[in-house]
């Protein structure tokens, strides 16, 4: 099972689709425009590929989503923020646990993470509820307090760390043993 978290529109579930032919992927992206796009290209998939319009947070509900704009007037980055009270651009969120629950399996063998500051969210207290279903993380991490968010909800993870350009990499996480301290 993959979660690709932030899909934009579909490009990073149908590489990994294509590669692993028994694999199945939630793919979930907060603009509606992008998750339109990203359900035709997975179209193929049919069967393999869910794609949900919505986000990822530490809780399930509601929250807004933005679309900030750099100075040249193009949109630079998307994000899901608090609900502002009469918005029309209300997005539904899940937590990562209940998507594990929804695709039906045991364990992730791929969370794909892309979600433009919301790591520090995802990967919160809550975060220890179903980290150790998960077996290999991709993720972008946005700024000093996603990675703090990151690396400290791992701190009882053993993985393998690795770095491609902007991705963070964690293979094989594994909970780390006790150790007896007498």
């Amino acid at each position: 099972m993959i979660l690709d978290l932030g899909a934009n529109v579909g490009y990073s579930s149908a590489y990994f689709l294509n590669c692993f032919p028994d694999a199945r992927s939630i793919a979930v992206e907060p603009d509606e425009h992008n998750s339109s796009i990203c359900r035709t290209n997975l179209g193929p998939y049919e069967g393999r590929a869910l794609v949900l319009h919505g986000a990822v947070w530490s809780q399930a509900g509601f929250l807004s989503f933005s679309k900030d704009t750099a100075a040249d007037g193009l949109e630079c980055a998307r994000r899901v923020t608090q609900p502002r009270e009469g918005s029309l651009d209300n997005v539904q969120v899940w937590d990562v646990g209940s998507l594990i629950d929804m695709s039906g399996c045991t364990a992730v063998d791929l969370l794909k993470v892309d979600i433009e500051g919301a790591e520090s969210a995802v990967f919160d207290a809550s975060a220890r509820t179903w980290l150790h279903r998960v077996r290999n993380i991709c993720i972008e991490l946005h700024g000093p307090d996603c990675e703090r968010a990151f690396f400290n909800a791992l701190a009882d993870f053993s993985y393998e760390l690795d770095h491609s350009g902007e991705l963070t990499i964690c293979r094989s996480l594994r909970p780390k043993l006790a150790t007896n301290a007498n």
